[in-house]
């Protein structure tokens, strides 16, 4: 399953954000959310969604290869990485991030939290289609 996105309904309101912290850190605290909502002002209600789209970037630079594909979602082995932030450096979605209080970077699992949660239904669960 993949997120998909339609920016269009997005109203801003970062209830993403909260499930996503909730469901990943077990934190009322939006800001640590794996995905980011950016307000495309000065237009009003122009929103843009931005997730991990799994495009293997990270794993690619990691220079301990601790960044390993697992059910189809890049997850980060603790065991192995030096915590030398380069895959956030290359994120070219910038949702590849440093979390306070860890020596680890984090990213999009594809828990589908965000999307259960949105009220307005501008995240869904996809199934990846490959031919």
């Amino acid at each position: 399953m993949m997120p998909t996105v339609i920016h269009e309904k997005c109203s801003g309101c970062g209830t993403c954000k909260l499930a996503c912290a909730m469901e990943n850190f077990s934190a009322v605290q939006p800001a640590r959310a794996l995905l980011r909502i950016e307000g495309r002002f000065p237009a009003p209600g122009d929103y843009r969604i931005h997730f991990c789209d799994q495009c293997g970037e990270c794993a690619d630079n990691c220079p301990v290869e601790a960044i390993v594909l697992e059910s189809g979602a890049y997850r980060v082995d603790h065991d192995l990485c030096t915590g030398c932030m380069t895959c956030v450096e290359v994120c070219p979605k910038g949702v590849m991030v440093e979390q306070p209080g860890s020596e680890f970077p984090a990213k999009c699992t594809l828990c589908g939290a965000c999307a259960e949660i949105c009220p307005r239904s501008a995240i869904l669960m996809s199934e990846v289609v490959t031919d």
